[in-house]
């Protein structure tokens, strides 16, 4: 060993790069995705949080599955604000237009 260290990195600065040689950006992007969308749910609409989860990036639409028809009919209601919050959000991106199943039990 020539005594010579690299610099160090944040594992989070490695990460995207990492993802990209395996062919995973798409999966590390849906993951970011779905954790920027749980934590704007949790902040603007506290009552459906942990009912509601992004399961899909179709395109420039989220898909997101709700647990009860009414948390699915108030995430539809508020659709415009939480769309432009997302949009502004870390690990989010634009989208035109939140579509909103409820998940049958």
């Amino acid at each position: 060993m020539t005594g010579r260290r690299r610099p160090m990195e944040r594992i989070g600065d490695l990460v995207p790069e990492a993802a990209r040689r395996l062919g995973l950006e798409e999966e590390l992007r849906l993951a970011r995705a779905m954790q920027t969308w749980a934590a704007i749910v949790a902040e603007r609409v506290p009552e459906a949080a942990g009912a509601a989860r992004l399961i899909r990036l179709d395109g420039i639409d989220l898909v997101v599955e709700a647990d009860e028809a009414i948390v699915a009919q108030e995430l539809r209601l508020r659709a415009p604000e939480l769309l432009a919050a997302f949009a502004g959000a870390p690990g989010g991106l634009p989208a035109r237009e939140l579509r909103v199943r409820s998940r049958r039990v």
